[in-house]
């Protein structure tokens, strides 16, 4: 072998390890920054739900709706290998912040300081006004307060492709495993109810529900789309996790 080309081909061999060993490094570092982001989030949200209590119905909805993104995303921090599942991690644990600031508000306190926004929840808005509506002679109620009458709150998403707007209401009707009347009747008759196109004030957005139920499209069969969006569901429940 010529030597020009025996140390053409070693150059290039070299090159190539180099270029290799850089990109594992990058992916190394993303990973590891993912893996810190995640449990930066996570360890807030445990500091949160172990520090808050309160007797009221829509404090202790929603803090038992936090407690269970902590225990979630604390199995998917275990699991987590990839950097996709520690964005899912940390989306768990930012849905648990978003009901520590839920349940500090229906204390009657600061709700602390804003979060990231939600990849679940993109575009849906937030109710701005009281609503209630009879389906099949059941009464349900949604508005952007707490109350007695309204004390789940939900942080906003996609149920079945069509967006729920953050806010409160008088039954988790969202949840696949709902028992009692809102499950019998269905959470679509609800959301169409509650969320027309005629009612497009409830929202948070001017455009109304037709921009909501548009930008949804990424989110309604995708990582955060089933279950109880962005827990249960899609990436969540099954896909990189494991199922339960």
């Amino acid at each position: 072998m010529e030597p020009v080309l025996l140390i053409v081909l070693v150059a290039l061999f070299l090159g190539g390890v180099l270029w290799w060993r850089a990109g594992a490094a990058r992916q190394a570092r993303a990973l590891a920054d993912a893996r810190a982001d995640a449990q930066r989030w996570y360890e807030r949200l445990g500091g949160q739900v172990m520090n808050l209590h309160g007797d009221a119905p829509a404090v202790r909805q929603a803090l038992v709706d936090a407690g269970e993104r902590y225990t979630a995303a604390g199995s998917q921090l275990e699991q987590a290998r990839t950097l996709r599942q520690y964005e899912l991690a940390r989306e768990t644990a930012l849905e648990g912040l978003a009901y520590v600031r839920a349940a500090r508000t229906a204390l009657g306190i600061d709700p602390g300081p804003e979060l990231p926004p939600l990849a679940a929840a993109r575009g849906v808005g937030q109710l701005t006004r009281e609503r209630e509506v009879t389906v099949q002679g059941q009464s349900f109620r949604a508005g952007p307060h707490p109350g007695a009458g309204t004390p789940h709150y939900y942080p906003g998403g996609y149920y079945q492709g069509r967006p729920v707007p953050a806010g409160w209401y008088s039954q988790p009707w969202w949840k696949p495993a709902l028992a009692g009347a809102a499950g019998a009747i269905g959470g679509l008759l609800i959301a169409d109810a509650l969320f027309s196109p005629a009612f497009g004030d409830a929202f948070g957005f001017e455009a109304g529900y037709d921009q909501g139920f548009a930008e949804g499209a990424d989110f309604g069969g995708g990582d955060f789309g089933g279950g109880d969006f962005g827990f249960g569901g899609g990436d969540f429940g099954g896909g990189d996790f494991g199922g339960e």
